[in-house]
């Protein structure tokens, strides 16, 4: 089974709307599902580097490292993707930014596997995504976004989802 750490992001603007990606597997084109921006660290990364340049190159979104709050949830899911069994071990983040600095959002950062499988970036209002048909990962994720709204200090962990 491959293997991977990976530092995620719920990247909330002013009104409390969360961005997120719209993928699908390549083997798997009729199954999308909604995602937090992130992905895998490079070897030696530090996780919050890795979250910071994750956003950039997923979004075109600079963060600063001390923009990041938390981790607010660990996670480990199991899932298949490009034909491949995977666990990936995952610390998520809370940041905000503000829709006006942020202005359009680019796709210059994305790599090839990227501009394949990734077919959209939202900015979903909670109420919105909560009512959404596909699949959303981290589950139940417009509940998890307004237990961290305003973050007690605690990371929780989600433990293992089978995707």
């Amino acid at each position: 089974m491959l293997f991977r750490r990976a530092a995620r992001v719920i990247l909330l603007d002013e009104h409390d709307r969360v961005l997120l990606v719209r993928g699908h597997d390549a083997d798997q084109p009729e199954r999308s599902w909604w995602f937090t921006v992130g992905g895998g660290l490079d070897d030696g990364e530090d996780v919050r580097a890795a979250a910071v340049r994750e956003v950039r190159e997923e979004t075109g979104i600079a963060l600063a490292v001390d923009a990041l709050v938390g981790p607010v949830f660990t996670r480990s899911a199991i899932f298949d993707f490009f034909a491949q069994h995977c666990r990936q071990d995952e610390e998520i983040f809370l940041a905000r930014v503000s829709s006006a600095d942020v202005g359009a959002l680019s796709r210059a950062g994305w790599t090839d596997v990227e501009q394949d499988v990734i077919d959209e970036l939202r900015w979903w209002d909670l109420d919105a995504l909560a009512a959404v048909d596909l699949e959303v990962f981290p589950e139940d994720l417009a509940e998890l976004v307004r237990s961290v709204l305003v973050w007690d200090g605690r990371v929780r962990h989600l433990g293992l989802t089978r995707e």
